[in-house]
């Protein structure tokens, strides 16, 4: 290390913060410099003066006494000090606003380096950097090198100050620079105890060098925009774009008068985009920035992108609070949720190319999943319609392991561009949701409805009988029966269930609309004629309009006595609540991405699935074992009459006739559920049969298995460069022309329990309608 001149610097001042306010100034001068074997330097020796200050002090009268003190020239000194972080850019202290704006700078730091020069030195060391705001800087101000060692030798004879400042833990006051006559910049540091109540402005410190001065380059026009953006927040300014374009930039100060200016160009022949003027001094008072200005959009973005990258759940309101501790600026909560628009599409991609990805995705679904459907439509001003998937192992498995039933019902979607899913799912062995088809169309209509319905025939193409449980809406109900001649429509009980309560809302009170509501369902569920005329005759007994609305809804499409077709006792069409919430995670991205998330959650319940199922050793599935063991006890009580061929009267709670040959009770229990009722295997225990040779194959471990034997396959990722290669995709899509509506968008409830609202009645005259205050009948 090179040893350090003789004539070392012999003053060190420490400013002391003590009680009441004030604040001692002790001067030690005679001494001298030492370097620690680290480089740092440490004063030691001389004599001590004091300088009593308060926070009335003005920075003259400070600069005044410090002066005759120390026998300096006041008209001569300069000082100056750099932002926290920042040691490229020197700012001058020259009045009590930039005292006060010191103090704020460092309120939250450890030290400072503070420089104080001559008039004879400031003329020989120009600044070639940017320099930031202070309401008294110029551009000829000094700056030192960031990368100057403190030891390096020196030729001019140098006298300098170390400032050490201790403030008081519990007082608000901070650091103070003072200054003494020298001929050269000298750094010295300012120590800086602070207890700020204030954590809100901790900004990136690298921030304050985003922009370094001329010559500076970047690999892009947006690269530099984002520095230039970053660079304006730490120092605090605002700035207006003279002229920006993709190939040059000219920004000016915001303020008026204020030279501060940048002109950035590219670079021929290179992607390069480079600093070329800069003037990086600031004449205005500067003042406070308006977050309005300052927080853009895709600022916010930028600053989020990577926790957004881990918690994709991050709320508007939780952005808004993160930057205004971390950076100081407030913003609301529009320009929270737009920041975090842009960072989603930055990290998942353009929601308006997904759409123009379309042919080729659904090219490389068929081309990886072979025999499975994936076809879209677009409208005649090429903007996108609808779009159909269903994989092979999902068809596959659909027709050699599940029941022939099928839920129909549909879910919006929250993306950018709303839309909504229709689905189609079945029921594995073990009563799972498994997914067998599903649709994005951009509006639920019927004829989007018809449309699905007609793909779905294609890709399912058996000759089965199925049963459909879905709305009783008017489009879907002639789709079914136009377009499936040899299938059941079983009206969804919970849809049929609300629209009974809507027609009929407001003429009972809670607790009678409860009754008229359990009288419904037990109506629906009853196995046979008398039991589903007993409940309406229950209803009719408390009110005629209901009566009649329930005959008139077509009970032949929802109740258990009167349905023609096989439905195993499911009643809603909202089975699929798993499949349901897989899109309700994901519906929000892109239409590609969301496809191939399901995709992927498809795969895995199908390889999970049948892991699991080679761990089963019973004939059936766990739960059709457990209800077949539970049916089981309740047999062993029963009495079995015998008869001549194949036909048994058994008795217990009631006497029923048992066809074994036919599969048939009288219960109608065993023909609703595919298992055994209690009375044929009470019969099968007398006759020494096995219970598990009368169950429905479609609730046996093995068809379970072979609902699970194929795997659907990964799909490539799609990017630009695979789009370009693809010379068979030609048709271009765009998004449709809905916009999700501003607002925080509503969630469907699923699966939720029947909710009947309190209707208001009157306790005096017991009309519903009104209460007791606002009945009009005297009292």
């Amino acid at each position: 290390m090179a040893a350090r001149p003789s004539r070392l610097p012999r003053l060190q001042l420490n400013l002391i913060a003590m009680a009441g306010g004030k604040i001692i100034a002790i001067c030690q001068s005679g001494g001298e410099f030492v370097t620690e074997k680290d480089g740092s330097l440490s004063y030691n020796g001389g004599d001590a003066h004091a300088i009593d200050i308060d926070e009335e002090t003005q920075f003259n009268d400070f600069k005044w006494e410090l002066a005759e003190m120390c026998n300096c020239n006041i008209g001569t000194m300069s000082i100056k000090y750099f932002l926290p972080g920042n040691r490229k850019t020197l700012i001058t202290v020259s009045n009590d606003k930039d005292l006060k704006r010191m103090i704020n700078f460092h309120g939250d730091s450890i030290t400072v380096d503070v420089y104080v020069l001559t008039g004879d030195t400031i003329a020989h060391v120009v600044s070639s950097m940017p320099a930031s705001r202070s309401s008294r800087t110029t551009f000829s101000e000094a700056v030192v090198p960031a990368d100057a060692p403190v030891d390096t030798p020196m030729d001019v004879v140098v006298d300098a100050p170390n400032i050490t400042t201790v403030v008081e833990p519990n007082n608000a006051a901070a650091a103070v620079a003072v200054a003494v006559d020298i001929p050269f910049i000298t750094p010295v540091s300012v120590n800086v105890f602070s207890n700020s109540k204030d954590g809100n402005n901790h900004k990136n410190k690298s921030w304050e060098n985003a922009i370094t001065g001329v010559d500076q380059r970047f690999n892009s026009v947006h690269e530099f925009r984002d520095a230039l953006h970053k660079y304006a927040i730490a120092h605090g300014f605002a700035y207006r774009f003279k002229k920006n374009d993709p190939n040059r930039v000219t920004v000016l100060c915001k303020a008026e008068g204020c030279p501060w200016r940048i002109h950035a160009s590219k670079l021929s022949t290179t992607q390069l985009f480079c600093i070329k003027r800069m003037t990086p001094t600031h004449t205005c008072e500067g003042g406070v920035v308006t977050a309005g200005y300052r927080a853009t959009r895709s600022w916010v973005a930028s600053i989020i992108k990577e926790k957004l990258k881990e918690s994709p759940n991050y709320k508007p309101k939780d952005i808004a609070v993160d930057i205004k501790k971390e950076y100081g600026i407030q913003l609301n909560y529009s320009q929270a949720w737009r920041g975090k628009e842009i960072a989603k599409e930055q990290l998942q991609g353009s929601y308006k190319d997904a759409y123009n990805q379309l042919p080729f995705f659904c090219e490389k679904i068929k081309e990886t999943n072979p025999g499975s459907f994936a076809t879209f439509a677009t409208k005649e001003d090429s903007s996108f319609h609808r779009l159909f998937v269903s994989f092979h192992p999902s068809l596959s498995g659909f027709q050699q392991g599940c029941r022939p039933l099928l839920f129909l019902d549909s879910t919006p979607l929250n993306s950018k561009y709303q839309g909504t899913l229709l689905a189609a799912t079945a029921m594995d062995g073990d009563d799972g949701v498994f997914p067998v088809a599903f649709a994005v169309v951009d509006v639920e209509t019927d004829d989007n409805w018809h449309w699905f319905l007609l793909e779905l025939k294609s890709a399912v193409s058996t000759s089965r009988s199925i049963t459909f449980v879905a709305g009783r809406q008017k489009g879907l109900r002639e789709s079914l029966a136009e377009i499936f001649e040899n299938a059941y429509h079983g009206y969804c009980l919970r849809y049929l269930s609300e629209k009974f309560k809507r027609d009929i809302k407001g003429q009972f009170s809670h607790e009678v609309m409860r009754l008229i509501v359990a009288d419904f369902y037990a109506a629906a569920y009853a196995p046979r004629l008398e039991g589903f005329q007993k409940c309406l005759e229950s209803i009719k007994s408390i009110s005629l309009e209901a009566y009649n609305w329930v005959v008139q809804s077509e009970p032949e499409h929802w109740a258990n006595a009167l349905f023609g077709g096989a439905r195993y006792n499911h009643m809603a069409a909202n089975f699929g609540e798993m499949f349901y919430s897989w899109v309700s995670e994901v519906d929000d991205l892109p239409i590609t991405q969301m496809v191939d998330v399901i995709r992927g959650k498809m795969m895995e319940l199908i390889y999970t699935r049948r892991v699991e199922s080679n761990q089963w050793l019973t004939r059936l599935t766990p739960s059709m074992e457990e209800k077949l063991q539970k049916e089981t006890l309740k047999a062993r009580s029963l009495e079995v009459l015998f008869s001549p061929g194949s036909t048994f009267e058994v008795r217990g709670d009631s006497i029923e006739q048992v066809d074994i040959d036919h599969w048939d009770c009288s219960c109608k229990g065993w023909q609703i559920t595919g298992l055994p009722c209690l009375h044929a295997i009470a019969v099968f225990e007398c006759i020494s049969r096995s219970p598990y040779d009368h169950c429905s194959r479609y609730f046996t471990t093995e068809c379970y298995r072979l609902t699970y034997s194929e795997s659907i396959h990964p799909v490539p990722n799609i990017d630009e460069h695979t789009l370009k290669e693809s010379a068979n995709v030609t048709v271009t899509v765009t998004p449709p022309p809905t916009r999700r509506p501003p607002g925080r968008p509503k969630n469907k409830q699923i699966g939720l329990p029947e909710i009947v609202k309190r209707q208001l009645q009157c306790s005096r005259c017991k009309v519903i309608g009104h209460n007791k205050k606002t009945c009009k009948e005297s009292s």
